[in-house]
């Protein structure tokens, strides 16, 4: 038997995820839709004597076909059929939310309309008669508040009526709204057209097809000259003529008078008594209040960034104890190993390859969990939003798109987030030129991969001031990515740009539960990761560093030297001896393997930026995926390491290091955090862009870029003395 598949839908802010995750819970996927780059999440439902697969679509004002996202939540509601659709309504903003039950009603689809926020509306002293609404709707209507879960037992039991008896649970024909003689007219001719063809009759109402030629909806016009292109020619023609006909009596388009109409049609709905307000001139909204500090001119800067540097305070005074525990058992573990195994291929690449490697990004799990929850409270409470507001007055000076903060936010603008979605979220951008910018700057941000390296040399070098310093370098990545984009903009992306208007959602308490979703979610993507992309490159780079190994005549010298300690040494100090020659034995194995060779190669350039042929093979691992530098950096160092004592952590290591001082460490980190974007990152890059020149355009720009702050600083600090 065939699951039950319910669909929820609904506005941006509307509370969508947060009653996603109340109803699933623990029981979510996340994939993508089959083609496209845009994100599905479904989860399980169970309880009121049903279960259901519950497909969260994505966020959409409107089902007209001007995104990628509003294409693919119509194509799941008209291919997939769900048994229902919950649409989640905000009800302290009714009339814009009900512009897509409007259209879902279009769609004849059976619905249950949530009417989330029921105390934020009462808040704002409004009254909703939900009974009259439901009336004038034709659908059922229950009141809700996804928050704390009030109303949602109902909600589903209401959704389980709808699907056993959806012509007795709603009226969906009840919706006829009417567009104006002009439009109406040519509506009902083009609708009996379309029904007496059959056109689209799988997927769609002949009215709603109709609609949407006269909309001039691109996506459905190709699917009908598909089909029948004599009728999709004639179909065009007509809403050509009657659009022009509008131009010139009205002075505007046939998509804004259906938009005028259908929000006519919402008004006489609210008018007829489902809302009453306690009117109180003097008074604001919460979210008002909270707002005239928060996004103050002055004020709110100095707050965000305060907020900033105290979510990197609380990471890494929380995160050290849990850090320094995870070290400390694969440091246990890679010493049980290293007392248990023979010498040989096999122990090196379980504790070098493996353990120093994977167990090297692992280790900083805790921080990396704790950031991100960090993260979650910010999105969720509704102020991410505000940094985007605020963010608008500085991008413009750039000669970037408010919108573009957002992709900027998500590829890690407040810390931990992905530079791919970052440049899938430019999107948006409808000015090709900002588009494009902003897509070739959204790596310089401090990406989720890009903390294990800030942890690791920070910690190591400047352990006194993590918080600062980590502050510091998310502010410098904001700082080179706006210069970088200003510098495109004046050259080779020239052009004016286009105005911002952006939704400010209210603000609210986040639930526990939606957190530890959201955090889980990421922090298991970062596991997953680490245990495939990362493992795989950390056994093919320790096996560039492993062979070919030796040359005869080194490996002769250093045989050559362990007899003689075996002869001239007795006890511990022959033990000692022997450690030692091993550790040199390993370094210069090391040295002459493939990925040494190639790390000494680059040293005649590196050697300007303070960088070893050491760092230079974590570099050419970092390319792969950024978090490779930190797995990469610790194969090396095992593998070649010259203490003798119990195993150390890595920071350690590189802190007692002769080649590594804190000038190196911060010119080394300026060029990790900047250069080349990761390989999944440049194909991201060269599909949006639809050009692989933009992509390898991508790694030399940011690769110089890089080279240059880290030379200047370095060369510098020399200068001074450093």
């Amino acid at each position: 038997m065939q699951p039950i598949v319910l669909a929820l839908a609904g506005n941006p802010n509307a509370g969508k995820t947060t009653l996603f995750n109340a109803l699933t819970g623990a029981r979510q996927h996340v994939g993508n839709y089959p083609g496209v780059t845009v994100e599905r999440k479904e989860g399980e439902y169970r309880g009121n004597g049903f279960s259901a697969v519950i497909v969260d679509l994505p966020g959409t004002y409107s089902l007209t076909a001007y995104s990628e996202e509003e294409v693919v939540a119509r194509d799941f509601l008209a291919l997939e059929k769900p048994a229902a659709v919950i649409n989640i309504v905000d009800a302290a903003n009714l009339e814009r939310n009900l512009y897509l039950t409007c259209q879902l009603l279009e769609l004849k689809l059976p619905i249950v309309v949530a009417l989330n926020m029921m105390d934020v509306a009462r808040d704002r002293g409004m009254t909703i008669d939900v009974d009259k609404l439901a009336t004038l709707l034709g659908v059922p209507v229950v009141p809700i508040i996804a928050r704390s879960g009030q109303g949602l037992d109902r909600l589903m039991q209401t959704v389980k009526k709808v699907v056993e008896q959806p012509a007795a649970a709603s009226d969906p024909d009840k919706i006829r709204i009417s567009y104006g003689d002009d439009i109406d007219r040519i509506l009902l001719d083009m609708t009996s057209r379309i029904r007496e063809q059959g056109l689209l009759a799988d997927k769609y109402p002949p009215r709603w097809v109709a609609l949407k030629v006269i909309e001039n909806d691109e996506t459905l016009l190709g699917e009908i000259e598909e089909r029948a292109p004599e009728l999709a020619a004639e179909l065009k023609s007509e809403a050509d003529r009657v659009n022009d006909h509008l131009v010139k009596t009205y002075d505007t388009y046939s998509e804004a008078v259906i938009a005028d109409h259908r929000y006519g049609f919402i008004k006489g709905i609210l008018k007829r008594g489902v809302i009453t307000h306690r009117y109180d001139e003097n008074r604001l909204y919460t979210s008002d209040r909270i707002d005239k500090v928060l996004t103050n001119r002055f004020a709110g800067p100095v707050i965000m960034l305060g907020v900033l540097y105290t979510i990197y305070y609380v990471t890494f005074s929380l995160s050290a104890l849990p850090v320094s525990w995870v070290e400390s058992f694969f440091n246990g573990l890679s010493g049980l190993l290293n007392s248990s195994l023979p010498d040989g291929a096999l122990k090196s690449l379980l504790i070098s390859g493996i353990i120093n490697g994977v167990g090297g990004v692992l280790g900083f799990i805790p921080l990396i969990m704790l950031m991100f929850f960090c993260i979650a409270i910010i999105e969720d409470s509704g102020y991410l939003a505000r940094v985007s507001f605020m963010m608008d007055r500085i991008f413009r000076i750039f000669g970037l798109h408010g919108s573009s903060v957002m992709a900027y936010i998500v590829s890690g603008g407040i810390a931990g987030g992905c530079a791919v979605p970052g440049v899938m979220a430019t999107r948006t951008l409808r000015s090709p030129k900002e588009r494009m910018a902003t897509l070739l700057t959204v790596p310089f941000m401090n990406c989720g991969a890009k903390l294990p390296i800030l942890a690791l040399l920070i910690g190591a070098f400047f352990a006194d001031h993590r918080s600062l310093y980590m502050f510091g370098f998310t502010l410098l990545s904001w700082v080179i990515a706006l210069v970088a984009a200003k510098i495109l903009r004046l050259t080779v992306l020239r052009g004016a740009p286009t105005p911002f208007v952006m939704e400010l959602p209210p603000y609210r308490f986040p639930t526990f539960k939606g957190l530890a979703i959201h955090t889980w979610e990421r922090t298991w993507q970062y596991i997953k990761k680490a245990g495939t992309v990362i493992l795989a490159i950390s056994i093919l780079l320790w096996a560039m560093m492993t062979y070919p190994g030796l040359p005869p005549d080194q490996a002769a010298r250093f045989d050559r030297e362990r007899n003689r300690i075996v002869e001239q040494y007795r006890g511990e100090k022959k033990e000692l001896q022997l450690k030692m020659l091993e550790s040199r034995r390993e370094a210069a194995a090391l040295r002459a393997s493939a990925a040494g060779r190639l790390g000494v190669a680059l040293e005649k350039v590196t050697w300007l930026c303070g960088f070893k042929w050491r760092t230079n093979i974590a570099l050419i691992g970092g390319f792969a995926a950024k978090e490779v530098v930190v797995s990469t950096l610790g194969t090396a160092y095992s593998m070649g390491q010259v203490d003798t004592g119990d195993p150390v952590s890595l920071s350690r290591r590189l802190a007692r290091d002769p080649d590594w001082n804190p000038l190196v460490a911060l010119s080394t980190l300026l060029f990790m955090v900047f250069y080349a974007p990761c390989f999944v990152t440049v194909v991201c890059i060269a599909r949006e862009s639809g050009s692989w020149k933009w992509a390898f355009f991508s790694i030399a720009y940011s690769t110089t870029i890089a080279f240059l702050l880290a030379l200047m600083v370095y060369q510098g600090g020399r200068l001074l003395g450093f």
